[in-house]
């Protein structure tokens, strides 16, 4: 009985076409007593083939029962380990074995297969210096990817001589015509086809899909420039249901989809059936996790998308935006590093955020404290990237805040990365005279921004990852997602400052994050200057911050970023402006003409600041809601003193004299039947009490 490996196999070979010398020249070269060369490089763009032609290889092998073992690029993180790991997995090797040192004794002919390269290129310089050397000389490398070799394989006299680059182009117009008449498309539609596709074997594929809807269509060659572009559009047209056109969008927006993402995104009880089919489209792919669409395909689908209904691509990221969210809550581990990618991935349209982070399906690190044996690593890390006085300085940091830092483990358990962040408002002025960073930060919040009463202000003083130091990496994207989540989670949290040795680098990022550089708290350590950026959560508060963030993951564009305004800044008052603030909104609670003239709704000149206190009760920034706001917040905190009954003749003066007020204090008095000293006694002791709830909820 034919298996369904085999089944799938067999339809994989009828709808293979071409190739025929790639095919030829990897068939030669191992079955040649002596390899020709040990490396075969093949690249080319997205779509035109590169998978199909590695599994065709990978195939050829398992017929000649010859070792072969496949990494895919795109499952991986781009981390030695990470890589070892996954070959260890095709090996089929025990965790306690190491497959070079496997691989290094083998004297018999084997391949490893390297796909989507592009997606793993930062390990390229050590692929090429530490990994591959090593290997036996019966190993014959195959590695696919979009870019050409880098210049050190095509420059260097000992690889030149062993390596083959082989770029991948599309289909001759004859194999185009073969694969055509494999997928049964009408021969009258050919020619039609080959004008637009040029051969391009994803192009090609949509096309006949397009087809397999509806055969009966005329395929009409349009102006557009992009092929898979309007391949694509046609396609979506054509899907069984709008439901299924949902389905389809829904996956472009997500890194990566499952069933139970899937449900929530398109409102469904069950989604099975919209899952398994969006599994079978030739462009969308099978990963460790969930479907996601090929590359190219997922581009033209999002621009799709934004051009035809930005509305529509707003509620799908909410919707994937809820989901994620919920999921942070429940998952731990490894899984909650995924969800946060997944998180992040909603960013990704922008390019602020898509060069400055890494978005491989999986990663091997694990977010953990500090723990004793960490800290002769971690101030080795410090040490090879900022110098002996830079350590010295992380050292007293490790001695003085140890609860502060994270440690980013690799699969053994190792320091990948770290980050350490020095609470300002709980340090000595010894402490501050140890450290430049710390003096500077300090000096900048007591001169530009004072912290009140109960709030803190947080440096995240050294962050790094141990192979790539603040350059952009796995370990990298995880430090910035811990830094989001501290934001999040550190109650009283009014400044945070943000040091790097780059600043301009991280511009575009940390501006969509809406960091702003301050170059005052800029400082040097060691003959290295550090730039420094900044947020004060007074003025936009974390719940601000993620409406800001939520509106910018609309946004496709640096300088739309740029130059978009904050919305709802907020005014930071100090205790006393904002004591006489709450006492001026009482003696005016019934005056809204006088109350639009308190600080606490009024903008503050061109910057236009308003209270948090008031900015977080309303929806819409017009003086007439704003009033509304700040006298319901005053109600609300006045009527909270009721549920105590030693503290209802406390609201009882307050509300006679303020929110429904008597002509004067002694008819007050008399309506409540106390003596005027009492009366005025109770009303000093109701407005103490008011001006606290409030104060509390305005440094929270």
């Amino acid at each position: 009985m034919t298996s369904l490996l085999e089944r799938l196999s067999a339809e994989r070979n009828r709808r293979f076409v071409g190739r025929l010398r790639e095919l030829e020249l990897f068939q030669q070269a191992i079955a040649s007593p002596t390899l020709p060369f040990h490396i075969l490089h093949l690249f080319g763009p997205g779509g035109v083939g590169k998978t199909t032609l590695m599994q065709q290889f990978l195939q050829h092998c398992q017929q000649l029962k010859l070792q072969c073992f496949y990494i895919e690029g795109r499952n991986i993180e781009a981390a030695p380990e990470s890589f070892i790991s996954a070959l260890r997995a095709s090996m089929g090797l025990d965790e306690s074995d190491s497959p070079l040192d496997v691989l290094a004794a083998t004297k018999e002919r084997n391949v490893i297969l390297i796909d989507t390269y592009e997606s793993i290129a930062q390990l390229d310089e050590w692929l090429r210096e530490v990994f591959l050397p090593q290997l036996s000389e019966n190993t014959l490398i195959a590695i696919a990817g979009r870019n050409s070799p880098s210049s050190p394989w095509r420059s260097d006299p000992g690889w030149q001589a062993l390596i083959h680059i082989l770029p991948l182009h599309n289909l001759t117009p004859e194999e185009s015509l073969v694969y055509l008449t494999r997928r049964e498309i009408p021969a009258t539609q050919h020619q039609a086809i080959l004008n637009f596709t040029h051969g391009h074997p994803l192009a090609l594929s949509l096309v006949a899909d397009v087809f397999a809807q509806a055969a009966e269509i005329s395929f009409q060659p349009e102006s557009a420039p992009d092929v898979v572009k309007t391949l694509l559009e046609r396609f979506v047209r054509d899907v069984p249901t709008p439901l299924h056109r949902l389905a389809l969008q829904a996956c472009a927006v997500a890194r990566l989809t499952t069933e139970a993402l899937l449900t929530q995104m398109l409102a469904l009880p069950d989604s099975h059936e919209i899952f398994e089919w969006l599994r079978g489209l030739s462009f969308i792919e099978s990963g460790q996790s969930g479907l996601f669409p090929h590359d190219l395909a997922r581009e033209v689908l999002i621009a799709d998308l934004r051009w035809r209904n930005p509305d529509l691509y707003a509620e799908l990221h909410q919707q994937a935006r809820n989901y994620y969210s919920q999921r942070l809550g429940q998952s731990q581990g490894q899984e909650k590093h995924r969800v946060l990618f997944d998180y992040m991935f909603l960013h990704r349209d922008n390019p602020a955020i898509r060069l400055r982070f890494t978005w491989g399906e999986h990663s091997s690190l694990l977010t953990d404290s500090l723990q004793e044996t960490d800290k002769t690593p971690l101030l080795e890390m410090v040490a090879k990237y900022e110098g002996e006085e830079s350590a010295n300085i992380a050292a007293h940091w490790l001695q003085r805040q140890p609860r502060n830092v994270v440690v980013f483990r690799d699969s053994q358990s190792t320091p990948a990365g770290f980050a350490m962040m020095v609470t300002l408002h709980e340090v000595s002025s010894e402490d501050l005279s140890k450290d430049p960073g710390a003096i500077a930060a300090w000096q900048y919040l007591q001169t530009h921004a004072p912290l009140r009463p109960q709030e803190g202000a947080t440096i995240f003083r050294f962050w790094m990852a141990r192979d790539t130091y603040q350059t952009v990496s796995p370990t990298q994207s995880l430090i910035f997602i811990n830094f989001v989540q501290y934001f999040q989670k550190t109650p009283g949290l009014a400044y945070t400052f943000f040091p790097c040795a780059e600043p301009d680098a991280w511009t575009p990022m940390l501006t969509y994050f809406d960091l702003v550089r301050i170059p005052t708290a800029d400082f040097t350590v060691g003959g290295r200057r550090y730039g420094v950026y900044g947020h004060d959560w007074r003025v936009v508060s974390p719940t601000a911050w993620q409406q800001l963030l939520a509106q910018r993951e609309m946004t496709n564009s640096v300088e739309a970023v740029a130059s978009a305004p904050v919305s709802q800044p907020l005014l930071v008052l100090s205790q006393q402006e904002f004591v006489e603030a709450v006492q001026d909104a009482l003696r005016n609670f019934t005056r809204p003409d006088a109350l639009q003239k308190n600080p606490l709704v009024r903008s503050r000149s061109v910057q236009g600041l308003l209270s948090r206190l008031v900015a977080e009760q309303v929806t819409k920034d017009t003086t007439s809601d704003r009033i509304t706001a700040l006298q319901t917040l005053v109600k609300q905190s006045l009527e909270s003193l009721q549920s105590s009954p030693r503290d209802e003749k406390l609201y009882r003066a307050v509300y006679r004299t303020y929110l429904n007020p008597a002509p004067t204090q002694e008819q007050a008095a008399e309506l409540l039947d106390l003596p005027f000293s009492t009366y005025r006694r109770h009303l000093k002791a109701g407005v103490k009490r008011l001006i606290e709830n409030l104060w509390q909820q305005e440094i929270s």
